[in-house]
């Protein structure tokens, strides 16, 4: 009898012990990461000026901040749940690393703040602000990869081939990869009263990559929330604090948009250790609604091409090309047209940290819808991203910069 007690107070230290050892392996498997980059450095313009100004611009040489990478800080977890899925979640802020303001206004984390689930046999789920479909799966082809977004970005970024375009209230969906393929799809809810398309972000995207070889397709369109307001990010799934992205002097005219749908093509080609291409083509276009100022759809189209060459495991080098070209509409005889060369040089101290220098140089020609919608004027000259709110005031546009980035 005392045997048998003895065993079942054995067998109950046992039950114990695997219980706790089993809760201590379940918390080891969870973990929060905080992780951050802060970039710093010099650049020149010239023939800057003020965005929607007519006045004679003046080169200008400045602090510039986030050109290698966005200045951010972040935290993003994951906890085991059991049968291979995982609950995972981040939280991401930009930042100016010179004055330390926020990126963007009453937005505490602007860059990226969502949760989900992910399973490698059923994909991810996640919902919150995020990136859409589009992005997620063509990003891997941008051009800002290795020419930065400041310079290397397709003019003003309209294709949204940067990161500057994120969408609120988005649910996003990313298959495993499959034989190669991976498939993507984004809604982004606006809350509208009486319309579940009003103010509303939707995209799909697929992509392919095995071995060497790459290539994505995606497509986005994004409905504005408020009659006769822009469809740039003032709408309620891409709302910033009331700010709007990617306006620049490409496409000021086109403010007041119905709705903004981008269609993208990525593809890229690795060849050895040492050197890679990608291309991308993108068609992007503004469509009027009944309180647009401008009366006619305006289409912009932009191919590009970037090399990448890593002679060693310190240097990098990428050199880039693209054209933009608008169709006529509203008036224009004479469309847009935006050539944009880009170069890069980055060298690396460490993993962490590392020295880089970027140049550009843009040509415009044709015409373009002023900021008021209506008015036909002279396209001038607007570097990638980094100059969306202090374009040329001419047809030509050279940048350069040199800066020194740090990842923690």
């Amino acid at each position: 009898m005392k045997r048998n007690h003895q065993r079942r107070i054995a067998g109950l230290a046992a039950a114990t012990t695997l219980v706790t050892v089993t809760q201590a392996s379940a918390f080891a498997q969870s973990s929060v990461t905080l992780y951050g980059i802060v970039d710093n450095g010099l650049g020149y313009q010239s023939s800057a000026t003020k965005l929607g100004s007519t006045s004679g611009g003046r080169s200008a040489v400045k602090m510039i901040t986030g050109v290698w990478a966005g200045n951010r800080f972040g935290l993003k977890g994951v906890e085991e749940l059991g049968g291979g899925t995982k609950a995972i979640f981040q939280l991401e802020e930009g930042f100016n690393a010179n004055s330390g303001a926020m990126q963007t206004n009453n937005l505490m984390f602007s860059r990226q703040a969502f949760v989900g689930v992910t399973n490698d046999t059923y994909g991810t789920f996640t919902a919150g602000r995020q990136y859409a479909s589009y992005y997620q799966l063509l990003s891997a082809y941008s051009p800002t990869n290795w020419l930065t977004g400041f310079y290397g970005a397709h003019p003003g970024d309209i294709d949204g081939l940067d990161t500057i375009y994120r969408a609120n209230n988005t649910l996003l969906y990313v298959s495993p990869k499959l034989y190669g393929f991976k498939f993507s799809g984004s809604y982004s809810l606006a809350g509208v009263p009486g319309s579940v398309n009003q103010g509303s972000t939707w995209a799909a995207a697929v992509q392919y990559a095995q071995g060497p070889v790459g290539i994505a397709v995606g497509f986005s369109r994004i409905n504005n929330s408020t009659v006769g307001g822009g469809a740039f990010g003032a709408e309620s799934t891409t709302s910033n604090a009331g700010a709007q992205a990617g306006v620049s002097a490409v496409n000021n005219g086109y403010q007041t948009a119905q709705a903004q749908q981008r269609f993208a093509v990525g593809a890229g080609y690795t060849f050895n250790s040492q050197f890679a291409i990608t291309a991308t083509y993108s068609n992007v276009q503004y469509i009027p609604g009944a309180q647009s100022l401008f009366r006619d759809q305006a289409i912009f189209n932009t191919g590009g091409v970037v090399l990448h060459w890593k002679p060693s495991v310190a240097w990098d080098f990428a050199t880039g090309y693209s054209y933009t070209r608008a169709t006529r509409a509203n008036g224009i005889t004479s469309s847009a047209q935006y050539q944009q060369f880009s170069l890069s040089q980055y060298y690396a101290l460490s993993t962490r940290t590392g020295l880089y220098a970027a140049e550009a140089y843009q040509r415009a020609n044709g015409q373009t819808l002023g900021a008021n919608g209506k008015s036909i004027i002279s396209a001038t000259a607007t570097i990638g991203d980094g100059f969306q709110t202090s374009p040329a005031s001419s047809r030509s546009m050279f940048a350069a910069g040199v800066g020194i980035v740090h990842r923690f």
